[in-house]
């Protein structure tokens, strides 16, 4: 497609929007083309700006506004069965009932994300690849709860180790054919490591050269580019290069994010790409860079092939980790009005963490923290004398001593009034934090780290049981216990041995118990 054809479908777009605005008079003037207007899904906003989507995945809502088909697959632990996971009604949002039926009592992973455009993109358990062996993980089903338009969904949780892959696709752009495409994801769980993607990769599970990718990267990989701040960031991993701007390197136009829920877009076409992001839930959409491609060979014109990845790299790189709730690719480089009109209706979805309680964790009361972990479902979390904090075997012949050690106090957030700190009922006056990524015991000292240091924040518990805790200050890291001792931990990213992905779904998740003391 040459530029021009683009641009047309650029003008056409802004047409398309004017007949929304159109509509949305029509449903103020209660005309029958309200149906229509609020039937509008983002695909549907892609086809009407003439860049229609082929690939649309989706764990949370139909991407259509026509769409009944299922969402995505599980399959359960206890006897292998699987399960496609639909929606409450066409056009709607997902059943999340029937996955928490058909998984009661056993733990399920995501199989399949299923494709809506109609052409069979569906993404699968992504294979070995040049840069690490496989099969992938699958994600765990029940790990990243949400609610979406107030209904009970589940996203795409994806640990380093983790990956979905198609390298038999149909529609998706190739060499340097114009695409465009959006995802939204979790702005708070992110990895150093390379690469949480979502897009166009190789078909051979390859490095195959510059330009060979065009794929939205989020996280705070410094390796080949970053922007302002920490990080993370909304980047393109273009193949040999994670680009924030014109050139491998540093962007100061693209910001470091911290939306709860993130829309990021990534878009190509000959010699013309940008980069935008914004808040999920609010707002309308910030361009970090649009612009000419990379000035290095191989990135103009492109090469890409045409796979589509998700939580991985185009050669099976996959030590990040990252949470996708919806995505989609196009064909040919949507309108700036087009992609305004998709993310208001990306914010009119009302995307929005699940408030998650226990009545056993509320400031003031006593607890016992139980490991979940098949290994050490016995163990609960301790005191220590040496004010190291372990996970030990507790039963009702233990010493109080020892039953002491195993209980703890649940106070309010010190650095975050709506998240928890725990004091050791053992030793008064001392709190549960972390310094240097282990865990201690020690006591307050006014300063703002130590409150963060011990400010965890509540979650559904990532293996499906029990309760996760976040850090507040580190927020892709939680408790966790490895190798029987205490640490904060993230899930296959972070660099120190306790962050292996082996087991952390369990190691993070615990079960708030009676305590015994």
């Amino acid at each position: 497609m040459t530029v021009q054809t683009w641009l047309r479908r650029a003008r056409r777009g802004l047409l398309a929007t004017g007949t929304t605005a159109v509509l949305t008079v029509a449903l103020l003037a209660g005309t029958e083309a309200t149906s229509q207007a609020a039937s509008q899904a983002p695909c549907d906003l892609y086809a009407s700006g003439g860049t229609p989507c082929v690939a649309a995945h989706s764990t949370t809502r139909a991407l259509y506004g026509a769409y009944s088909g299922a969402l995505y697959q599980v399959r359960r632990t206890s006897d292998s069965a699987t399960k496609d996971i639909g929606l409450l009604s066409a056009g709607g949002y997902a059943d999340a009932a029937a996955q928490d039926a058909f998984c009661a009592g056993t733990t399920c992973v995501i199989t399949v994300i299923y494709d809506q455009s109609g052409r069979g993109n569906k993404l699968t358990q992504a294979p070995a690849g040049g840069a690490a062996p496989g099969p992938d993980n699958l994600a765990p089903a029940t790990a990243a709860p949400i609610t979406v338009a107030g209904h009970r969904a589940y996203g795409v949780y994806v640990a380093a180790g983790t990956g979905y892959r198609n390298n038999n696709t149909n529609g998706i752009a190739t060499g340097d054919q114009p695409e465009g495409m959006y995802a939204v994801l979790d702005g708070t769980h992110f990895g150093g490591g390379c690469c949480f993607d979502y897009g166009n990769a190789e078909t051979n599970n390859l490095d195959t050269g510059n330009g060979h990718m065009e794929a939205i990267y989020f996280g705070d990989s410094t390796i080949w580019g970053s922007g302002t701040g920490k990080g993370p960031w909304v980047m393109a991993d273009l193949e040999n290069g994670l680009f924030s701007g014109p050139n491998a390197g540093y962007n100061a136009n693209d910001p470091s994010v911290s939306h709860r829920f993130l829309t990021a877009i990534v878009k190509g076409a000959p010699n013309l790409w940008a980069i935008k992001a914004a808040n999920a839930q609010s707002g309308g959409l910030s361009t970090y860079y649009s612009g000419a491609r990379p000035n290095v060979s191989g990135y103009n014109p492109m090469h890409k092939e045409g796979a589509i990845i998700l939580g991985i790299g185009g050669d099976n790189s996959k030590s990040s980790s990252g949470t996708f709730y919806e995505g989609v690719m196009t064909s040919g480089y949507p309108a700036d009005a087009t992609e305004n009109a998709v993310q208001s209706n990306i914010t009119a979805a009302n995307y929005q963490a699940p408030a998650v309680t226990s009545s056993a964790l509320t400031p003031g009361a006593r607890v016992s923290l139980k490991a979940t972990t098949p290994c050490c479902d016995s163990h609960y979390l301790r005191h220590q004398t040496d004010g190291t904090v372990a996970i030990a075997p507790i039963t009702s012949t233990s010493s109080s001593g020892d039953k002491k050690d195993a209980t703890w106090i649940v106070r309010s957030g010190l650095a975050n009034g709506a998240c928890l700190s725990f004091e050791s009922a053992a030793a008064p006056g001392q709190y549960l934090r972390h310094a240097e990524f282990q865990l201690h015991t020690a006591a307050p000292n006014a300063t703002t780290l130590f409150n963060q240091d011990a400010t965890f924040c509540l979650q559904a518990g990532h293996s499906g049981q029990g309760y996760s805790f976040q850090s507040v200050n580190f927020p892709n890291r939680f408790l966790r216990h490895y190798a029987y001792t205490g640490y904060l931990a993230g899930d296959g990213v972070g660099g120190n041995t306790w962050d292996s992905d082996a087991l952390w779904s369990d190691d993070t998740s615990w079960l708030p118990a009676q305590p015994w003391s």
